[in-house]
């Protein structure tokens, strides 16, 4: 980082407790607060999502209710821990982008050792759940899902367009991680589900990088978009990989997890999708890759949904 973005993290206050509220009711509310947004809760209820969907349809029967919670929890102590030690890591960064400025950690709401040991305990817990009430391999697939969001993706991010690919495997693994909870084993079915996830989230993360192209680039982060000054080779991107989306989202039905109705759904979302890429790619707007974002929201409940419902 150069000397004047240093001088402009600077500008940011360092914690004070909050003495303008008197009453320590309130004081309270507000702190709790800042440690729930520190959890990314929004962001962690999708790994959730896609945990229970690799459970359910590696699941035989409806007795396993026990180590279904227990997955779950462990899933979600993970998931949250991850977040919020990524946001220690990157406060100064967050500091210079608009959309991050507020977050408890660059705002003084909340001091980075305070949010370290918050994270480190919620990620040891998560492990710990996994291990003891799950199985080892959960937990071990657990653990690399932290390792590589905090010390491959989080760096990479400042350093390479490729951080993308390389977030898209953290971000994959919690729904192998809901059929290895049943399993035990590292399964063609978990294999399918990482495929999906993992396609899905590089068309996701690139709008997303379209829309806050300036944001990323104020903090310094070297996401496509933002180095890709015209857009195209962004736009081509997000096209093939729409397009690669639509055969892997099917290797259910290949592998037996699904049948006739998941396939017409997700061939249907697939090519929906795809309608939308096109049109981003074509216009490159921040409109368009906002509708496309939405649309990226919409597609991935929806073909988890048609999967668990054709297994029903």
């Amino acid at each position: 980082m150069d000397a004047s973005a240093t001088i402009e993290v600077e500008k940011w206050p360092v914690y004070q407790p909050n003495v303008a509220t008197s009453a320590a009711g309130p004081r309270a509310r507000t702190r709790l607060k800042d440690f729930w947004d520190l959890t990314k809760p929004r962001m962690n209820f999708l790994v959730l999502a896609t945990t229970m969907a690799g459970f359910y349809m590696a699941a035989r029967g409806w007795g396993a209710w026990g180590r279904f919670l227990s997955t779950l929890l462990g899933t979600a102590l993970t998931a949250a821990g991850a977040s919020v030690l990524n946001q220690v890591i990157e406060r100064d960064y967050d500091a210079l982008m608009r959309r991050t400025a507020n977050r408890p950690l660059p705002a003084g709401r909340v001091r980075p050792i305070e949010a370290w040991l918050f994270g480190a305990a919620l990620s040891i817990s998560g492990i710990a759940v996994l291990a003891t009430l799950v199985n080892w391999l959960t937990a071990l697939l657990g653990a690399i899902t932290l390792v590589t969001y905090l010390f491959l993706y989080t760096p990479a991010k400042r350093h390479t367009t490729l951080c993308t690919i390389i977030g898209a495997v953290p971000g994959a693994l919690p729904a192998m991680m809901g059929v290895t909870a049943v399993d035990g084993a590292i399964t063609p079915p978990a294999l399918a589900l990482f495929g999906v996830l993992f396609v899905w989230q590089m068309p996701h993360f690139l709008s997303i990088a379209i829309l806050y192209r300036g944001d990323y680039a104020r903090g310094g982060f070297q996401m496509l978009p933002v180095l890709d000054e015209s857009l195209d080779v962004t736009a081509r991107q997000i096209v093939l990989y729409c397009l690669a989306l639509i055969p892997v989202a099917l290797m259910p039905v290949m592998l037996n997890m699904a049948g006739q109705v998941y396939f017409a759904a997700a061939l249907l979302l697939g090519t929906a999708f795809l309608g939308f890429a096109v049109i981003c790619a074509r216009s490159k707007s921040r409109v368009e890759a906002r509708r496309f974002f939405l649309a990226s929201i919409v597609y991935l409940p929806a073909l988890l949904a048609a999967m668990t419902l054709d297994k029903l």
